[in-house]
């Protein structure tokens, strides 16, 4: 079945608790004709429910965590990880700083909120907010671990004062004392909690105040009811009365600022500077933007700023984004002000409060571990969604049905087909070629009319990444690596592209995004897009023929090996498994970023700089893994090596998804060279053998060069181009019938 461009797009900006409920009904009832874009500054959320459970050791840290990566992929939902700089609403789009603008039809803007500072004066390092919470627990640990190295006497007591009586730094309050504890072992500790009402928890009733403060009393906390923190020192706050407290750790947790982004959208605010929104959670600008969570405020019957608030109005989220697909009239929020509350004590208890009682007890606990953990369950599946139905008559009756094809350089043909293809064709000999396929290497070379030389590759795929402006960046380095393992330097390209059918506006824009990403890339290595063509076809793909300068060792990049030589690999290995992963909703978002992040560095650096140390022979690693590419060197130079397996690098999560039988519909057939490697049995069944057959979409270098120079290389990758890389092999003289490659 042909797919079809969608022709509506649905933005969520910020995937805080409200629009994370949009993306979840998303992957089991997505609107047709409908696509499901998410932005967010981070891979994961956090639902700050649990944040106090990991504080109290009560729950691993991934409990309370949504991993975007997989949830999108699940929902066949594009997620773009970047910051939003502004709106142009006239137009309908987002802005950014550093990629192209991001169309909508439908806006939903969930960002949440930041802890409120106005007028209080910082300095110094002791200051630790506690939001964002994605990056709370790295930030506090920098803190104590600073705090560790600067105190006076190992005996010195740890100091810390919270800044906020509100439920989050009552329960931080009551959590924290275990991750110190955890962290430092039995230190002395001073906590102190800063509260400018005359009571905590507002808005609960009198009786849930006194029962928390009577708590943290007995626990040796130092409570400053009515008191505003002015300023925070390096070793101090100061409060409005004119007193200090001595502190180490400054922990923020202050109700709630709109954040900067929500002042240069264009809408509408209130006194405090949040988004206004009718009741239908529609901003009252006349656009089709819903603000939700804690960065809109509700024009009449406004709600405080609380997760229970934002988590309700999810359901309502979802019906008024079909609804506005559907050119219908959206439905009002009514929230609901009387709900069970339920704060976490840490010592295996909870204080509640629900219709006008208070208690605290262990069956409260109970309630709220249920309650929070099956809130957590619902975003944690990642059951990849239904694919739609194919029509593909291909396979023969009483075969399997085919697996799901990789994208990138893990959707190339196999090698040994390449191979056959091109020993029955009859290719004349030209004068003009230097390098072709009679000496295959990473680019071809040709001679020009005046004498000088061009090196020339082409390279298209289907995209691995939903993302079409990462994937056009992905697309340029991925063609330009082959001229760059030649030492040449791009100077133009002519694009390919494969369209999919559609409305020439969705047309349009998925081709503005390819381009956009790809020159991106181009303008940085001084290449120019000269050309082009484009057609429709049922799958989207984009490819460049690369026109280059020659470099010195364009001519002989891939044969150059000689005895003593030691072999340099620039990236770790697993972009592969690790994108086969991700089609599967199966790649942790930690392992998501590393792969991206690989696939988005440049070999230019490591080329120029692998220049001027000397290099014998080089080539980059892609669709034929490692081991393949590796061997092609060594056939080329007619040489032997030996490569301890111990010494591959692997990209975080690669080796567990390996070894859980995750790999690229490549890999099997990238396996036909390992009648050329000798290995143990023992070596064979590690995930590390499994990697040196992994596809890579723009991967490393393997740079070969005198093995006493090979440090020295490594120092200037390093230093002067900010490249890591690892000396995997070790070059022999050639050994007459016996394999190239020696694993050990």
């Amino acid at each position: 079945m042909q797919t079809r461009l969608p022709s509506r797009e649905v933005v969520l900006l910020g995937i805080g608790h409200t629009n994370a409920h949009v993306l979840r009904m998303w992957r089991m009832h997505a609107p047709p004709d409908a696509r499901l874009t998410c932005i967010s500054d981070f891979p994961v959320a956090t639902y700050s429910g649990m944040l106090p459970g990991v504080l109290a050791g009560l729950y691993p840290r991934e409990r309370m965590q949504i991993d975007l990566v997989r949830l999108a992929s699940a929902a066949r939902a594009r997620l773009i990880l970047g910051e939003v700089t502004g709106l142009d609403l006239t137009a309908q789009r987002l802005l950014f700083d550093h990629r192209a603008p991001i169309p909508f039809d439908a806006l939903s803007i969930g960002i949440g909120s930041s802890p409120r500072t106005d007028g209080v004066s910082i300095n110094g390092s002791s200051l630790v907010p506690i939001k964002p919470m994605q990056t709370l627990i790295e930030r506090l640990t920098a803190r104590l671990e600073e705090w560790q190295q600067s105190r006076s006497t190992p005996q010195s007591p740890l100091r810390i004062v919270i800044v906020g009586g509100g439920a989050g730094g009552v329960e931080i309050a009551f959590c924290l004392p275990a991750f110190i504890r955890r962290m430092l072992g039995e230190k002395d500790l001073e906590v102190s909690l800063v509260h400018a009402g005359e009571s905590l928890i507002p808005g609960a009733r009198p009786e849930t105040s006194r029962r928390a403060a009577a708590e943290l009393r007995s626990r040796g906390v130092d409570l400053r009811l009515s008191r505003s923190v002015t300023r925070v020192e390096p070793d101090t706050v100061r409060t409005d009365d004119g007193n200090s407290l001595a502190a180490d750790v400054v922990l923020w947790a202050t109700g709630a600022a709109p954040p900067e982004l929500l002042g240069r959208l264009g809408l509408p605010t209130d006194a405090n500077g949040f988004l206004l929104t009718r009741d239908t959670l529609q901003t009252t600008a006349n656009a089709p933007v819903f603000v939700v969570g804690d960065s809109g405020t509700r024009q009449t019957d406004p709600t405080p700023k609380a997760g229970v608030y934002a988590v309700r109005q999810g359901p309502v989220l979802w019906e008024n984004i079909q609804r506005t697909l559907a050119g219908r009239e959206p439905t009002p929020y009514e929230p609901q002000h009387d709900f069970l509350k339920l704060l976490n004590l840490g010592d295996g208890r909870a204080l509640g409060e629900y219709k006008g009682f208070s208690f605290s007890s262990r069956w409260a606990w109970k309630l709220k571990d249920w309650i929070d953990g099956r809130f957590m369950d619902k975003y944690q599946d990642y059951t990849p969604a239904m694919m739609p139905a194919q029509s593909d008559n291909s396979h023969k009756p009483g075969e399997d049905q085919p697996a799901m094809r990789c994208a990138g350089c893990g959707g190339k043909v196999g090698g040994r087909v390449l191979s056959r293809v091109l020993s029955r064709l009859e290719i004349p000999p030209d004068e003009r070629v230097v390098v072709g396929l009679a000496s295959p290497d990473d680019a071809a070379v040709l001679k020009t009319p005046a004498g000088g030389r061009t090196v020339v590759t082409t390279d298209f795929f289907t995209p691995p990444l939903d993302d079409p402006w990462l994937s056009g960046r992905i697309a340029a380095l991925n063609a330009a690596g082959d001229v760059f393992a030649m030492g040449a330097r791009p100077t133009a390209v002519v694009a390919s592209c494969a369209i999919p059918p559609g409305a020439p506006a969705a047309q349009e824009e998925l081709l503005y995004q390819l381009l956009a990403g790809s020159l991106h890339e181009f303008r940085s290595m001084g290449a120019s897009l000269v050309g082009g063509h484009t057609i429709e076809s049922s799958e989207l793909l984009i490819g460049f023929t690369v026109l280059a300068e020659s470099g010195a060792a364009a001519d002989s990049a891939k044969s150059g090996l000689r005895a003593g030589d030691a072999i340099l690999l620039t990236k770790p290995l697993g972009l592969g498994v690790l994108l086969a992963a991700h089609m599967q909703a199966r790649c942790p978002a930690e392992a998501f970023m590393s792969a991206v992040n690989a696939m988005l560095t440049s070999n230019q650096h490591a080329s120029e700089i692998a220049a001027r140390h000397g290099v014998r022979a080089m080539t980059d690693v892609t669709g034929f893994g490692l081991a393949g590419h590796l061997l092609e060197m060594l056939t080329a130079s007619s040489v032997h090596a030996e490569l301890p397996l111990s010494s591959v690098p692997l990209l975080p999560g690669a080796a567990e998804l390996l070894s859980a039988g995750v790999e690229s519909t490549l890999a099997p057939s990238n396996r036909h060279v390992e009648t050329d490697i000798s290995a143990g049995d023992e070596l064979r069944r590690g995930p590390k053998y499994a990697a040196l057959f992994d596809p890579q979409t723009n991967g490393g270098l393997l740079i070969g060069l005198p093995a006493d120079r090979a440090t020295g290389l490594q120092q200037s990758l390093r230093e002067d181009g900010g490249v890591e890389s690892w000396i995997v092999a070790h070059i022999h003289d050639g050994r007459d019938g016996s394999a190239r490659l020696t694993l050990l």
